[in-house]
């Protein structure tokens, strides 16, 4: 193979590692949107043992100017016989995440 063989398979091949999947990408944060939405309904509900899932996740479309791209979580939390749902949204390859009630405030009934 050719010097420019081999850098060709050389950039082929850093390229494939730089490329995620949706899915991947998703996992990566998910750990980091559950703990964050945990972490406002511990303080919301006053409930320390309070534990959270993913409800559903998907990734946003980048605004056209700004091109951040970034991950949405529905994460539901429960304890204390208490249950809210939160929408966290983090910036994707960023430890920043955002945690908002989805229900306008409103603690979910039991």
């Amino acid at each position: 193979m050719g010097r420019l063989g081999m850098v060709l398979t050389a950039a082929a091949a850093i390229a494939a590692a730089g490329c995620q999947s949706q899915n991947d990408v998703l996992n990566d944060d998910e750990a980091m949107a559950t703990q964050t939405a945990l972490r406002r309904a511990q303080f919301e509900m006053g409930c320390q043992q309070a534990t959270g899932s993913i409800l559903s996740r998907n990734l946003l479309q980048p605004a056209m100017w700004r091109g951040l791209e970034r991950a949405e979580y529905t994460v539901g939390v429960s304890g204390c016989d208490k249950k809210a749902v939160y929408v966290v949204v983090c910036q994707i390859g960023s430890p920043s995440c955002f945690a908002a009630d989805s229900r306008g405030g409103q603690a979910l009934p039991p």
